[in-house]
């Protein structure tokens, strides 16, 4: 156990603690803290509702996640590495689109604002496809969870520093101050990219064999010059090789992973639509109170349990915790209904909220680290951004009918419902650790030793 707690203090884990910093400060910059800042300066509500669109930049980034992937950056590829240079060019733009929002009246110019908000967001989005590739190719499959665990972490932090922090800042100062400070601290995580190493990844390998294919085959076809060959070549293996390499390598497990993807949180992502309206509407608990117990005292839950996750995925192999965490959800759905028999009670709503941070702290983390080992090194940050657009959709697609089912059935119903939800992830898990050995044999071999830039 001490070795597995040793973990903890490898570079590579403390690194993502800082990174997970710096993807988390932009978004509520261009989300809830900006709204707010809009309706505190007079911005119309019609207006205000139109900000809401930056945040389809998050939802599309795997469309340019294969130029993140493929293209050198100039200069700065050769003096920090092809994942770095792309993390500290996103955070230029994040710092850039964060000091310009500080520096407009949002009043007199609201599309400046939009448009720096823009920059930011898609800044941050980018910073993100840069993170992802980086955390997996820096350090082997049994040190994802760890790795994530503690980029959550940063990240959660961040969010209360945007969140409560900017509003403390502009109550008692101003959001010039605000903003301005916010870009100050992007530095937290330029300073870190400086420091880190750059991972030793050979990302050309299979993608240069699909281009040199696609460009001799595109040559003799359709008798393109070379240079429109080659490009054609660097085209279709940039967008479709990260496909072709996924179905390739894993054949006919491939649509049991995918659908793994999808619907292992489900049940979690549902069950949260109505949580607040179940917490403030039917129990009848005070605002204050479902912030005190959902917000602060479930931050450090959700926390606990994506460092216990880590330290279990380390000890017991991910696809465990991953059958683990997928259980844990589906049974503490099923709290809520038993919460959901009883008066209102600050004590019991702890207890349930307790048990289902920790449980999603597990599942997160024991996710984020199989899905990291699924990725070829050649197509990491593009496989990476797929996984993740994949296992958030479904959820908040079927999250879209939870007040329908609470309103036809009531709370308890829906709950139940939520947990069953559940059921078709455990099974897919089964299923998938029946062939485990053959996973593993199919899963691609990356190369963990840092290299100097």
């Amino acid at each position: 156990m001490r070795e597995t707690l040793y973990t903890y203090t490898r570079w590579q884990v403390i690194a993502l603690l800082f990174l997970g910093f710096s993807a988390g400060l932009p978004f509520l910059l261009v989300f809830s803290t900006l709204n707010a800042r809009l309706a505190d300066v007079g911005v119309d509500t019609a207006t205000i509702g139109f900000f809401s669109w930056l945040g389809i930049t998050y939802s599309i980034k795997v469309f340019w996640a294969p130029v993140v992937d493929r293209l050198k950056l100039p200069f700065l590829d050769r003096l920090l590495g092809k994942r770095r240079s792309w993390i500290l060019l996103a955070q230029t733009g994040i710092a850039t689109g964060l000091y310009l929002m500080a520096n407009i009246d949002a009043v007199a110019h609201p599309e400046l604002i939009a448009l720096s908000g823009l920059l930011v967001a898609f800044s941050s989005a980018t910073q993100d496809i840069g993170i992802d590739a980086y955390r997996i190719e820096i350090a082997e499959e049994r040190l994802q969870a760890a790795l994530a665990a503690t980029y959550i972490f940063g990240y959660r932090l961040a969010l209360l520093v945007a969140g409560a922090g900017a509003l403390y800042l502009a109550e008692f100062w101003s959001w010039q101050v605000s903003y301005l400070t916010m870009a100050a601290l992007v530095g937290v995580g330029a300073l870190t990219v400086l420091i880190v190493k750059e991972p030793a990844v050979n990302h050309f390998a299979a993608a240069a064999d699909i281009a040199h294919r696609v460009q001799e085959e595109t040559t003799k076809r359709n008798h393109l010059t070379p240079r429109m060959a080659r490009l054609a070549g660097w085209f279709y293996a940039a967008v479709a090789g990260p496909f072709v390499d996924f179905f390739q390598r894993y054949r006919e497990l491939a649509i049991a992973i995918l659908a793994l993807v999808a619907l292992y949180r489900v049940a979690d992502i549902a069950m949260g639509v109505m949580a607040n309206p179940f917490y403030l509407d039917f129990m009848g608990f005070s605002k204050t109170q479902v912030a005190d117990v959902t917000k602060l005292f479930g931050f450090f839950m959700t926390i606990t349990g994506s460092l216990a996750g880590g330290v279990l995925v380390v000890r017991y192999g991910v696809r465990r915790v991953l059958l683990a965490g997928a259980i844990l959800t589906a049974a503490t759905n099923l709290l809520f209904v038993w919460l959901a028999q009883y008066p209102p009670n600050i004590y019991t709503l702890a207890v349930v909220v307790s048990a289902d941070n920790l449980s999603g702290g597990i599942a997160n983390v024991a996710l984020i680290a199989w899905l990291s080992g699924m990725t070829s090194a050649s197509f990491t940050a593009t496989q990476y951004a797929l996984f993740s657009s994949l296992m958030t959709l479904p959820g908040k697609f079927l999250g879209g009918f939870s007040g329908i089912v609470v309103a036809d059935f009531g709370y308890a119903q829906f709950f139940t419902v939520s947990a069953i939800m559940g059921v078709p992830a455990i099974l897919l898990v089964l299923f998938l650790m029946r062939h485990g050995r053959r996973l593993d044999e199919l899963a691609p071999a990356k190369s963990t030793e840092p290299v100097q830039p």
